[in-house]
């Protein structure tokens, strides 16, 4: 039996998805009250009146109609619907997935204007799934309720890779989400000349490989263009007698790996080293000279840095 216009919402246990426990404890996405009314339709009107300020808003919500998900509308609803003398709509529209939680306005109509009762703002967040979840508090007059727009409940039957769509805020579609390309960064440069001492960022002259063009050849410093897992590769070769040469990776500021030689005779010796870390969108790396002497011509490739984004994290 569905509740009378006026009375509280239907509570349900929270909805969990099968996500880690963390993010099921902290996103509302997976922990909302179904609220599941059918007098808050569009095209539902009664001469029982609903006033959503009597009602003690707790936590986020998420609409149904009859069991369907649904959703609020975004367009100006004509007085006496949605069980109530002024029905709330959403001013500004849905966010994207990409958007997080935003604040949005809530317009009452009444007397042919469709902002006559400026409701106090919602938290809004998209959701996986073609929903959406609402944090809604008390209006600030009777008789106010928030609607729940009957148009939008195709957007429950759209598949993982399709999105709810509407060019008029009146007919809504799934339509199939356009596929981001996965990023290719690559890059390979080589210095062909000798570094003696102290080098706080060697500047990489001769570039081969940047793909993605995240390496810089005029400061050296690779940027990552993307968050992701990325791995690293850096040497040098050096041939002075008991002298020790160290060249470090630097991540953000941070001296992460060592590509370290020394030799107590005569004789050149080469080192490669290689580092894998995750990086967020943005994170500097580049390569220090700390101590020693290196070498290298325009034929040898012997100081050397590269690396590759092998994972790509969104």
């Amino acid at each position: 039996m569905l509740p009378l216009p006026g009375s509280g919402p239907v509570l349900y246990p929270f909805a969990q998805d099968e996500d880690s426990e963390a993010e099921a404890r902290f996103d509302p996405c997976y922990h909302y009250t179904v609220l599941d009314q059918a007098w808050r339709a569009t095209n539902f009107s009664t001469k029982n009146v609903a006033c959503d300020k009597r009602v003690n808003w707790r936590g986020w919500y998420r609409l149904f109609y009859r069991g369907r998900s649904i959703q609020m509308p975004e367009l100006c609803i004509k007085k006496e619907r949605c069980g109530t003398h002024a029905p709330l709509w959403l001013a500004g529209g849905h966010p994207s997935l990409c958007d997080g939680i935003v604040t949005r306005r809530v317009c009452g109509h009444w007397n042919n204007n469709c902002c006559a009762f400026k409701s106090p703002p919602i938290k809004v967040k998209a959701c996986k799934g073609n929903y959406y979840v609402y944090q809604f508090v008390q209006p600030k007059a009777c008789h106010l309720a928030y609607c729940a727009d009957v148009n939008t409940l195709v957007c429950g039957w759209c598949r993982k890779n399709e999105i709810c769509s509407s060019r008029d805020k009146i007919n809504w579609f799934c339509k199939k989400t356009k596929s981001r390309a996965k990023a290719k960064v690559h890059f390979f440069a080589s210095y062909p000349g000798r570094l003696s001492g102290k080098v706080n960022r060697i500047q990489y002259k001769k570039v081969y490989v940047n793909v993605g063009r995240a390496f810089n050849r005029r400061t050296g410093v690779f940027t990552a263009p993307v968050a992701g897992v990325y791995q690293f590769f850096f040497s040098t070769q050096s041939g002075t007698n008991g002298a020790k040469t160290d060249l470090w990776l630097v991540v953000n500021g941070y001296w992460v790996a060592v590509s370290h030689t020394r030799i107590s005779s005569s004789n050149s010796v080469g080192n490669l080293s290689t580092y894998m870390t995750t990086l967020r969108k943005g994170a500097l790396v580049y390569i220090t000279h700390n101590c020693g002497n290196s070498w290298a011509n325009a034929a040898s490739n012997t100081i050397t840095f590269g690396g590759s984004l092998l994972l790509e994290r969104r």
